[in-house]
């Protein structure tokens, strides 16, 4: 499933609406170069689970914890990750199979560790169109997350 968006606010409420129709136990997976809006997805996403507090990416403290919404948020980026063995040290495992949600950003650096089952997200700026066209690709592995069909009315 494709989307291109020409804003923010299109890129936050696209998380938005993933964000409400999440289940316990998600593993969102995001990709694209630097600057596409993987941190927009993240807080429309949080915003879509209920959650008011302020998002940021987690890049120094690779996860962040949000227990605010309707679902915990365990919100990673592995930009900065040199080793997968850094993402076992912290318990990588205890938190994407827990009941909460496991937003990944980078995700692309950890690829095998990511399980079978996941919601892959990627995030293509479209400059021939314009500076703050994207597109946006959702990818389900798995039929847990057959609800993404339901974003066609974004």
């Amino acid at each position: 499933m494709e989307f291109l968006i020409d804003s923010v606010e299109k890129t936050l409420e696209i998380g938005k609406k993933l964000g409400e129709l999440a289940k316990p136990g998600d593993i969102i997976c995001l990709t694209g170069d630097l600057g596409t809006g993987k941190t927009h997805i993240s807080k429309g996403f949080a915003k879509g689970l209920g959650i008011d507090d302020h998002i940021t990416s987690p890049t120094f403290n690779i996860v962040n914890e949000y227990h605010s919404g309707r679902l915990t948020l365990y919100h990673f980026d592995v930009y900065r990750v040199n080793d997968p063995d850094e993402i076992y040290a912290i318990g990588f495992d205890e938190y994407i199979f827990s009941n909460g949600v496991s937003l990944i950003e980078w995700a692309n650096y950890i690829e095998e560790l990511i399980p079978n089952e996941y919601l892959h997200i990627h995030i293509k700026k479209v400059p021939e169109l314009g500076e703050n066209f994207r597109k946006i690709v959702l990818t389900a592995y798995g039929s847990k997350y057959d609800y993404i069909k339901e974003l066609k009315t974004c």
